[in-house]
């Protein structure tokens, strides 16, 4: 339950600390003082999304913080998973929003996303709004309402996964038949690639030999002739280099023998004439080995030909990335061939999937259609001493042309507010004040189904007056049984007189600011807010006489 909220810098508030008790508590308060912005705070707290305009003007930070009692409401297992300290007797949940635009959230002093927030935000508190009367008519909340009371979280949990599974099966499998279909529509002209590469026999480094070779066979003869000549210049038969050489190496040995300094350039002379007779052997060989051969100048290049044509066919730019070209189109084909594999075990394993999540729709069909019939006994009995006593109130359950995440069936929840009127869908034909009544009594009911630690109201009552209120009051006092808070936002002094904790919000005009506060009413306070609700601005004795009867009645 909560305990406590603190609020500081929001809208009007600049600093507001307000208790909380079990049982049924009401609010009241004139219009505009500030009700609406006490449970924005609310909302802010457990996750709703924030707004600088939220921010009270002048303001550097808005600060929200609620202190929960959560003890033997099944929460453990969230702060475990979420890495958080467990306080059951103090849970303290707390967001800020600085003027920069910063909004932060801590659960326990620990820094969490807005996700985790509003996960635990929605496990302690449920806000019932105004507006949310508009969800009766949508299939969501009504699903949302017979599962709740059937209780069938589990089966529906097991359904969403066997839907979950189901969809992705189908989806990989529609995913590989376009594969398929765009492989298999290619295949002839991949296979046609493929060949072409495959019959070239491209080997890497391939190119570069090629036109090397190609170069030497195109200056065959000016290679030959050059090389003729220094051949000859070195070791011709007229004489050369070497020749030369030799004498002069001599001529270094013979001084040597008498000048020893001559040793050291003899010996660096017979290097050099060693290294270049092994020159001139090269270049001889050399000579002898170059040929013109026009039979392989147009082998060489006609397969030099053979190797551009394959790379700007295909836009690669060397042998390395036709032959990386080649393996991937090897790779399409051989996936084309493995893909049916592929497809005919994904078209097993969907039709298991449609047994099994056909079986677990029915399971859940089941279920609701079991729970429906005493959720209609239940509303209907609620309602007839809510005024309505004619009511007629169906669920009709049908089988949906789809599967979907909430099962195979069509909720349609169907009320006509007297017997001789047939029944239609509720929202084309209730007011709002049934519409309220209806929305009280199944949150009524839900409120049994689920461990939900409190529960407010805002402003259920609308439409409604006199004896209805009271017995909508009577009806909310009895969910704030077994430790549950309830309170209501309220205009009516029928619902506001049977509040065992009363709190009026009232707004205070300043000379330079506006702001809002909340205070809980002793006794003789409540017998006067009372009256003033009764008899508005003009407070009379016999409203105030009427707001002690109605307190008094109602075992005040």
């Amino acid at each position: 339950m909560l305990k406590s909220i603190h609020i500081t810098n929001f809208v009007l508030i600049e600093s507001l600390d307000m208790e909380f008790h079990d049982g049924f508590s009401v609010m009241t308060g004139q219009t505009g003082a500030g009700k609406s912005i006490i449970l924005g705070a609310l909302n802010l707290l457990l996750g709703a999304r924030a707004d600088l305009s939220q921010l009270r003007q002048g303001a550097d930070r808005c600060t929200i913080e609620g202190h929960f009692s959560i003890s033997g409401y099944g929460l453990e297992p969230f702060f475990t998973e979420n890495g958080l300290d467990w306080d059951p007797c103090d849970t303290i949940l707390r967001r800020e929003l600085s003027a920069a635009g910063k909004s932060r959230a801590f659960i326990n002093d620990t820094p969490v996303q807005l996700s985790q927030l509003k996960e635990l935000g929605s496990a302690l508190i449920d806000i019932h709004s105004q507006h949310r009367n508009l969800a009766l008519g949508t299939q969501q909340f009504q699903f949302e309402v017979v599962d709740t009371i059937a209780g069938d979280h589990e089966l529906l949990e097991s359904y969403r996964e066997t839907f979950r599974h189901r969809s992705s099966v189908s989806r990989r499998l529609e995913e590989l038949r376009a594969q398929s279909d765009r492989d298999n529509a290619e295949r002839d002209y991949l296979s046609f690639q493929l060949e072409g590469l495959e019959s070239a026999r491209l080997i890497d480094g391939e190119q570069d030999e090629l036109e090397q070779e190609s170069s030497v066979l195109e200056h065959a003869e000016e290679i030959k002739h050059d090389l003729y000549m220094a051949s000859g210049l070195l070791d011709g038969d007229e004489g050369g280099i070497l020749q030369d050489l030799r004498q002069a190496v001599s001529a270094l040995r013979q001084a040597s023998a008498n000048y020893p300094q001559a040793k050291e350039l003899h010996d660096r002379a017979d290097s050099c004439l060693i290294e270049l007779k092994d020159i001139a052997e090269s270049v001889c060989d050399a000579q002898e080995s170059v040929c013109f051969d026009s039979q392989r100048q147009d082998f060489v290049n006609g397969r030099l030909d053979l190797i551009y044509s394959l790379e700007k066919k295909h836009g690669r730019d060397s042998i390395a990335g036709l032959l990386a070209l080649a393996a991937d189109l090897r790779a399409r084909l051989d996936r084309a061939d493995s893909c049916q594999n592929e497809i005919n075990e994904l078209g097993a394993e969907l039709k298991k999937a449609d047994t099994a999540l056909q079986k677990a729709a029915a399971a859940l069909t089941k279920a609701r259609k079991s729970a429906s019939e005493s959720i209609e006994k239940d509303i209907r009995e609620l309602l007839v001493p809510l005024g309505i006593p004619n009511v007629q109130f169906r669920i009709c359950i049908s089988e949906s042309g789809a599967y979907s995440m909430h099962g195979h069936d069509d909720i349609r929840f169907m009320f006509s507010a007297n017997t001789s009127v047939p029944m239609q869908d509720i929202e084309a034909v209730a007011s709002g004040g049934e519409i309220a009544r209806v929305m009280l009594s199944i949150k009524s009911l839900m409120a049994g189904a689920r461990m939900l630690p409190t529960i407010i109201f805002d402003e259920i009552d609308t439409g409604v007056s006199g004896a209805v209120a009271e017995k909508m009051a009577l009806l909310m006092k009895r969910m704030s049984q077994n430790g549950r808070q309830v309170l209501a936002i309220t205009h009516l002094p029928q619902i506001a007189a049977i509040g065992q904790t009363h709190y009026k919000v009232f707004k205070t005009d300043e000379s330079n600011a506006t702001r809002t506060g909340i205070s809980m009413l002793g006794p003789d306070e409540r017998v006067m807010e009372i009256a003033s609700m009764m008899s508005g601005a003009t407070l009379t004795q016999a409203a105030i006489d009427n707001a002690k009867a109605l307190i008094d009645n109602n075992g005040r």
